[in-house]
């Protein structure tokens, strides 16, 4: 079938090439004239993405892959638009919708009879059928079930592994009415393979929620499980740190028991999902008492890390403290909500000078985030490890420039380093 996939960016691009690799013709609508150009010339505009660059390659060789910036004609020579717009928010979680608006625009001003729209990106719930499909109903007259057909269905992939995810995780499709459901399902079917898992209660594939909201539903309550369990395992880290306990220890204890999933403990929860998707929850259901309680613990664990350096070398004012990471987690280049920014305000507010470092960002895109930069080996007074990149695996004092205390905040450090280990929660 003919696919127009709109917005190609660190999921988009990979839904376009499996969509292709899988026998379809694929059209990718992007308004980055650079990331088009070079999707046309076969190459992925983003690094760390397990096969892309060889899967990309693959099917522009083929044909069976292309790239514009001209969203209404991709979308009027496809039967099927799939939309991977990220959401935009600000750091309180609250949507920006413009830009899913305006696609949703370019998306209706293209779309023909009979089409299949299918949103991917994570919504709150009832945005599809509140926001959306009036959208495009009222950009063409067509009426929902007859000649527009709409559906949810969360992507649920981990950057930089995404092709293998892909086929793991069941497909989970939830449409405005029982023939988009049907549309989607097939859709999907004819566009993923699955793994045999003998772990789920139903064979995996693609799964029918019956509805959007329930596809919403779905993707926000399995994040926000998530930012829930993580808030359970940084309490347990503070109490262990107050008593002397090793949280690891208990924790890895607790896990040994089939119903115990107790998640680690770190300075951080950052990324596009897990510090955003509970607040999207909460838009729907305000008095929810857990994911509140949450977002709150885990947005305080950043000041928590700095407490735990002042507790161990005491007053910090004036006091140069390297931060090692500007990325949410070791090995992706991407900072959204990274706890590097909740670890400097931290600094700066106890008096002391803030320098932030990463192997995968140059100096200058590191001062594009308002931060000042440090190098390795240059003087500071202390560290803290915010990302578990495998390059700091090999930290030293003298990589610190002398310094000896680092709060490790990933709980990441080899025992075999010189250097004074404080941990989150050991």
């Amino acid at each position: 079938m003919d696919i127009c996939v709109v917005a190609l960016g660190k999921i988009g691009l990979p839904l376009a090439v499996q969509f292709a690799r899988s026998g379809h013709q694929v059209i990718g609508a992007d308004i980055d004239q650079r990331a088009v150009d070079l999707i046309e010339a076969g190459v992925a505009p983003f690094p760390g993405e397990e096969n892309l660059d060889a899967y990309l390659a693959e099917v522009r060789a083929a044909g069976t892959l292309t790239a514009t910036t001209d969203t209404v004609s991709a979308v009027a020579e496809s039967e099927v638009v799939v939309i991977v717009v990220p959401l935009l928010v600000d750091r309180a979680g609250v949507p920006d919708f413009r830009a899913m608006d305006a696609a949703t625009a370019s998306v209706g001003a293209g779309l023909r009879p009979s089409t299949l729209v299918v949103y991917e990106t994570t919504l709150p719930v009832g945005t599809t059928r509140q926001r959306f499909a009036p959208a495009l109903m009222q950009a063409t007259g067509y009426k929902l079930g007859d000649d527009l057909f709409v559906a949810f269905s969360p992507e649920r992939v981990y950057s930089s592994r995404i092709f293998s995810d892909l086929s793991r995780y069941p497909k989970l499709v939830g449409g405005l009415e029982e023939a988009s459901t049907a549309k989607a399902v097939a859709f999907y079917e004819s566009v993923l393979q699955f793994d045999d898992r003998d772990d789920l209660f139903r064979p995996n594939g693609v799964w029918d929620l019956g509805t959007a909201e329930a596809a919403e539903l779905a993707k926000l309550a399995e994040t926000t499980y998530r930012d829930i369990n993580i808030a359970y395992a940084n309490e347990l880290a503070k109490y262990s740190d107050a008593h002397g306990l090793d949280v690891l220890a208990v924790i890895g204890a607790c896990n040994s028991q089939p119903y115990s999933h107790i998640h680690r403990p770190g300075v951080a929860v950052g990324g596009h999902c897990i510090p955003v998707y509970p607040r999207f929850y909460l838009m729907g259901d305000p008095t929810a008492a857990l994911p509140a309680a949450a977002r709150m613990v885990n947005e305080s664990m950043p000041a928590y890390a700095v407490q735990r350096l002042i507790d161990s070398i005491g007053d910090i004012s004036g006091k140069t403290v390297a931060v090692l990471g500007l990325a949410y987690r070791g090995g992706v280049k991407e900072s959204a909500f990274s706890g590097a920014f909740g670890v400097v305000d931290a600094l700066r507010g106890a008096g002391a000078t803030a320098l932030v470092h990463d192997p995968l960002y140059s100096e200058d895109e590191i001062r594009s985030h308002g931060f000042d930069t440090y190098s390795m080996g240059d003087r500071c007074d202390a560290a803290i490890l915010q990302a578990d990149h495998s390059e700091y695996q090999r930290l030293s004092r003298s990589m610190l420039g002398g310094a000896a205390v680092i709060v490790d905040g990933r709980n990441c450090l080899p025992a075999s380093t010189d250097l004074t280990v404080i941990s989150i929660g050991r």
